[in-house]
């Protein structure tokens, strides 16, 4: 074969080529609206009707609320402790978080452990502590105050009876750990 014939094959080789590319990004581009009516068909992914009722937490008993009141002590530490809030209403089931603050009043570093206790004791089975700052020891630097939350949830299967949940924390400072003698 010439020289001369080659740019004729060559142009038709690549028009070939450009038809190929062309029908297969059609095909890809075709293929959403058929995947949305083969799902549709077999039931599959039926997350994309429009009608589908909106999901809701079953485990949220949304027929009775009860008042969870907070409290805050420090046993001979040198700390101001306090809720931020001092109740809340919460369904049972639902997901909460309040915050509690402290703050250092010593010229040096302290470290102190919070103790939860309930009222009335039969509640602290079905009050739930997610994360809570009772979990770990807190070492606050001096003069410091610190926000710490409490995220939690009450048992759906609390009895009917208890209307209102007292949680009370006390901290006490831990011997041997930030300065006291």
């Amino acid at each position: 074969m010439s020289d001369a014939a080659r740019p004729g094959e060559n142009r038709r080789m690549l028009l070939r080529l450009s038809v190929i590319a062309l029908a297969m990004f059609g095909f890809g581009y075709a293929l959403v609206p058929f995947y949305y009516a083969i799902c549709s068909a077999l039931g599959v992914n039926d997350f994309i009707k429009a009608d589908a009722a909106p999901t809701a937490n079953t485990q949220v008993d949304l027929t009775r609320s009860v008042t969870v009141e907070f409290d805050a002590n420090v046993h001979d530490a040198p700390m101001h402790f306090r809720p931020v809030t001092r109740h809340v209403a919460v369904h049972p089931g639902q997901l909460t978080t309040v915050e509690y603050e402290i703050a250092n009043v010593r010229a040096m570093p302290v470290t102190a452990q919070a103790i939860p206790s309930y009222g009335p004791m039969r509640a602290a089975e079905y009050f739930h502590k997610i994360e809570c700052f009772c979990f770990t020891q807190q070492t606050l630097a001096a003069g410091e105050t610190r926000r710490m939350p409490l995220v939690f949830v009450v048992d759906a299967k609390l009895p009917k009876d208890v209307n209102t949940i007292t949680l009370s924390y006390t901290f006490f400072e831990v011997a041997g750990r930030g300065g006291k003698t």
